[in-house]
């Protein structure tokens, strides 16, 4: 006889999936960080090979599961490819410029985007409680951005950016799930997200020795696991566990930066501002559900 019910081991396995995503986006820059202490490698081409990896990966995939690629609404599909890309473009940026826990906080808030976009968009979601969470979230941002104070630091708008660009690639990835099936909409998006990336940066690939390419795979694999183990893992759980677990990749950059890459801790008043972004992110996601429970 089972000690847990067959619905909760599929919790605990949604739970570890998720966590573990968390982990994988986290290692994935704590790699790009090792790589600049051996070799070279320009942010671009640290992108370029993370959607080539996925390309094939999703390729494989489907053609293991005989599942074809069946695009319907090619501008919902270009709409989270572009918006994809130009995230983790600026987060890999972030990640060479700042710190970590930088730029890892700063791609978190792009549930606060998603909010703050949507009660533009969609009447329906205009919530005068939601407004006091973004403002909270966004006390959490200016302490990462500005841990003196006074001081702007310029070079953070690069995670500040991932994290806006990020949020429309989410709303463009809600709208294309009413039509498409995941795999389809992975395929396109790291194809021609890889495209893109070769079309305008194709000056900054070269041909790796071993050591860079063992560095190029390994953050693509890291970046590649995390973006399977997502989707697999929000199967399992709600989306209020979903964005919870999501967002421990705070606490990871708030706290491992200094053993993991030598970084500077944070600092109390950078702490504070993981933690407001953290309870923000938290509080959407569960006032997102409520909210459509009681409609």
């Amino acid at each position: 006889m089972a000690v847990f019910p067959e619905t909760s081991r599929r919790q605990v396995v949604g739970w570890l999936a998720v966590f573990g995503s968390a982990f994988s986006f986290y290692m994935a820059t704590v790699i790009i960080r090792w790589a600049g202490d051996y070799v070279a490698i320009e942010t671009p081409f640290f992108v370029f090979a993370r959607f080539l990896l996925g390309f094939f990966v999703a390729l494989g995939t489907m053609a293991v599961g005989r599942q074809r690629f069946a695009p319907k609404n090619y501008h919902l599909l270009w709409g989270r490819t572009i918006a994809n890309t130009i995230a983790v473009f600026c987060f890999y940026k972030a990640v060479e410029v700042t710190t970590l826990a930088e730029a890892n906080i700063l791609n978190m808030t792009y549930p606060i985007f998603v909010t703050i976009i949507s009660w533009f968009l969609i009447k329906e979601q205009r919530d005068r409680f939601v407004i006091a969470i973004v403002a909270f979230a966004f006390i959490g941002v200016w302490l990462i951005i500005s841990p003196g104070g006074v001081v702007f630091k310029l070079q953070n708008l690069w995670g500040l950016f991932s994290g806006i660009t990020a949020a429309f690639a989410m709303i463009y990835l809600n709208l294309s799930r009413r039509c498409h099936d995941s795999q389809t909409i992975l395929l396109f998006m790291f194809g021609c997200g890889a495209l893109l990336i070769a079309l305008f940066y194709h000056n900054t690939f070269f041909r790796p020795n071993l050591l860079e390419l063992a560095f190029l795979l390994a953050c693509s694999v890291a970046g590649v696991v995390g973006q399977y183990m997502l989707t697999y893992g929000f199967f399992f759980v709600t989306a209020v566990e979903g964005s919870i677990i999501s967002s421990s990749r705070i606490f990871f950059a708030a706290l491992l930066g200094p053993l993991m890459v030598g970084d500077p801790a944070l600092g109390l008043p950078g702490l504070i501002g993981a933690l407001l972004i953290f309870l923000a992110n938290s509080t959407l996601a569960y006032r997102r559900v409520t909210n459509r429970s009681t409609v």
